[in-house]
């Protein structure tokens, strides 16, 4: 019931809010996003506590925690259930995408000025969509969520964005939309050519099992065309090279806030499904085609940090940078070893507290200096302390500082990575590849503070600029405080990521 309760609390609470004055509206959806965030932080408390050896929940249903499965409707001779539950996989995910939704809706007291009560109504009806993404363990309810999600992205980008708004909102809409017809091509294949009578996630992951044992298509296995159809889908959202040319215009048009829940939660949806569908019920065709995959990652990595280096617009510079470590997440999975695979999945996390942490920061710099570009302003350390001081602090996690989040997942993926038996001999030269783009991450972020934090002040506008408000440096606290704890203790979300992935790896936690 709990995962029940969070979905109907924050559906009724997006229509309310849409119903609120808007005067009032960013308040009461603060409030209203507060309770799924304290909620899922004691599901949490309770998964740590009691059920940190569950299972794989496509792999071991009876490990699944929250689990709740009501029969729903028969639909072409498939049963189709309300079916819901989480693993270590999934728990740390929805929590993110709760606790950053509260702190993205605070963030958004500032610069959203207009139509406040549907801005932040369709900001708790994306997290409606995000929380049954990662919750949701049958494929129809699922798709459901994951389409979902499309809808008010689209409108709060389309409608709040800047200049080119209704060109990045159309052009992410077609992407991932397009992007969704490719991936259920790709498993209605397997679906239609198995014995399946149930869409639940559990019962796929069994029946595709033995995939290599499917029909040829032109001489090419139907599992290899499947995977390579699911992987092309989920590889839009996540994304990578050379996938990628939608979430530019997409961060740069989007309001701040929506940056934020774009690069810390909608990004994790493409990895999420890979890990889900690709890594684990067609794990004997991604061990297959493991080393090609790796290279799109390493691609990813370094093409990504390369344009993120020519850029002068501040957002591009994070938006690039996503890119770029998404593509560690990829080398993590194909590594299918436990340290490669958990520190995937941890950088999820990580990634999803550091660049909403980055994204905000440059929203508190643009709300007061009105410029995100490189070159039109600089020595706002002198004049914006705090907030200078989070995004100093941010930026050094991005480039994996010890102690901080994005350090313990970069590592583990290195390690788990290096000498992966799935990428045989190529696995030290790939993963060294991926490792120098640290390097270039540390050479643009460098630069890029040097230019607008440090030296004289100057500023090509007539805005006065001063420290920002409380409500505005408030949640890049919290954000960054996490990004430490889990630096600091990983084993708060990666000994339950451990034995979520152990199933897939062959070995114990």
């Amino acid at each position: 019931m709990w995962i029940a309760a969070l979905l109907a609390v924050t559906l009724l609470g997006s229509v309310g809010v849409m119903l609120t004055p808007d005067r009032y509206a960013g308040k009461v959806a603060a409030a209203v996003s507060a309770v799924p965030a304290l909620a899922s932080v004691y599901m949490y408390y309770v998964f740590l506590t009691r059920n940190g050896g569950a299972g794989n929940a496509l792999l071991s249903p009876e490990g699944v925690a929250f689990g709740q499965q009501i029969p729903w409707i028969d639909l072409a001779g498939y049963s189709i259930s309300y079916y819901v539950g989480l693993d270590g996989v999934s728990m740390p995910l929805l929590t993110l995408t709760t606790v950053l939704t509260t702190l993205a809706i605070v963030s958004a007291w500032t610069p959203i000025s207009e139509r406040q009560s549907q801005f932040y109504g369709l900001m708790l009806l994306m997290e409606v969509s995000l929380i049954g993404v990662f919750a949701a363990l049958d494929f129809f309810l699922w798709f459901v969520f994951w389409e979902g999600v499309l809808i008010p992205m689209y409108f709060l980008i389309g409608v709040w964005g800047g200049p080119r708004r209704k060109y990045a909102a159309i052009k992410f809409f077609v992407y991932t939309n397009v992007a969704s017809l490719v991936m259920f091509a790709g498993l209605f294949a397997l679906v239609f050519n198995t014995d399946l009578t149930s869409l639940s996630l559990p019962a796929m992951a069994e029946a595709f099992r033995n995939a290599s044992e499917l029909p040829e298509i032109a001489g090419v296995g139907l599992a290899t065309i499947s995977f390579v159809l699911m992987f092309v889908g989920f590889a839009v959202k996540v994304p990578v090279f050379p996938l990628h040319t939608w979430l530019p215009d997409a961060h740069v048009e989007a309001p701040t806030p929506v940056s934020v829940m774009l690069a810390g939660v909608l990004l994790k949806m493409g990895t999420y499904a890979l890990l889900r569908f690709n890594f684990t019920m067609l794990a004997e065709t991604a061990r297959a085609l493991a080393i090609p995959l790796a290279i799109v990652g390493v691609v990813s990595v370094i093409y990504g940090a390369m344009l993120a280096l020519a850029q002068r617009d501040l957002k591009r510079i994070v938006a690039y940078s996503s890119i770029s470590s998404m593509g560690y997440v990829i080398l993590g999975l194909v590594a299918f070893t436990p340290h490669g695979m958990g520190g995937a999945t941890f950088q999820m996390v990580a990634h999803g507290l550091i660049s909403g942490l980055m994204f905000m920061t440059v929203g508190v710099i643009y709300n007061t200096t009105h410029t995100r570009m490189v070159g039109d302003m600089s020595g706002l350390a002198d004049r914006m302390p705090w907030t200078v001081g989070i995004f100093v602090a941010a930026a050094f996690g991005y480039m994996g500082l010890p102690l901080m989040a994005g350090f313990a997942a970069e590592f583990l993926i290195f390690q788990g990575a290096f000498n992966a038996a799935s990428l045989g001999s190529a696995a030290p030269l790939l993963t060294s590849l991926a490792m120098f783009g640290i390097v270039i991450v540390a050479g643009y972020l460098l630069w890029a503070m040097q230019r607008t934090l440090f030296g004289g002040f100057h500023l090509e506008t007539d805005y006065e600029v001063g420290p920002a408000a409380f409500h505005d440096v408030a949640p890049l606290a919290v954000l960054l405080l996490l990004v430490i704890v889990l630096g600091v203790a990983p084993d708060l979300s990666y000994d339950m990521i451990q034995h979520a992935i152990a199933p897939l790896t062959g070995g114990g936690a």
